[in-house]
């Protein structure tokens, strides 16, 4: 894929791994929206990136389908679509809160299956586009108190698998992410701290245009990317 010109809507672009991406987009040269429910960030890192602010939250039917439509009226269209929004919720089997259970799917789950539903009739008119989902390795492999998480991106996995199979015909790529740990505020701490052994959210966005490199007869379903010695 050539970047230059093409036309992205990133999800949880404000911060962390989303606000990578788009930049990452940006400077090879795509037009880039992100969306994000926290106006005040989501507006300062659109002026930081020259991007497109697009506030919203993916559980929301409505403001899933204005995202999609407010992309492609003012950047001309969507070529690629970073289904990066999400939170963790961790637990103990007899610990787990219902509505916090719920809540969650509704973000990690829920809602990239709304915004995917809403950008795949373009994906699918243009015969062409990427759809990429950011999972976890917490979505190849459970663990302690990870049902609620684990069980979102198992969900996301499954998810990826049936859009690959539909879309694939339409020459539409369709890729699932799995990160390992990273460094974002998103496991509990300050966004200015880091651990030297974690991964950083631009290696992640790097990865992810490594992949979209690829010219566009073929393309990477699957990526991992571990932190060699995260421990």
């Amino acid at each position: 894929m050539e970047f230059t010109g093409k036309r992205a809507l990133v999800t949880g672009g404000s911060e962390g791994i989303g606000r990578a991406v788009a930049q990452a987009f940006t400077e090879r040269g795509a037009r880039v929206a992100i969306m994000a429910r926290r106006r005040d960030l989501l507006e300062q890192t659109a002026r930081e990136l020259g991007a497109l602010a697009v506030p919203g939250d993916v559980s929301r039917e409505d403001d899933a389908n204005r995202a999609v439509e407010r992309t492609v009226a003012e950047l001309g269209g969507l070529d690629i679509l970073v289904n990066n929004a999400a939170y963790g919720y961790f637990a103990a089997l007899q610990e787990i809160d219902r509505t916090r259970f719920d809540a969650l799917f509704a973000v990690n789950v829920t809602g990239a299956m709304l915004m995917a539903r809403a950008a795949a009739p373009h994906f699918i008119r243009q015969k062409s586009g990427a759809l990429i989902n950011i999972s976890s390795t917490a979505g190849l492999k459970g663990f302690a108190r990870g049902t609620p998480y684990a069980a979102t991106k198992f969900a996301l996995r499954g998810m990826t698998e049936c859009w690959r199979d539909e879309l694939r015909r339409h020459n539409v790529r369709v890729l699932l992410v799995n990160p390992s740990e990273v460094q974002t505020a998103f496991g509990g701490r300050t966004p200015g701290e880091a651990d030297p052994r974690k991964l950083r959210a631009r290696e992640v966005a790097d990865a992810i245009v490594g992949a979209l490199l690829l010219d566009e007869r073929g393309f990477v379903p699957e990526l991992s990317i571990w932190a060699t010695n995260p421990f």
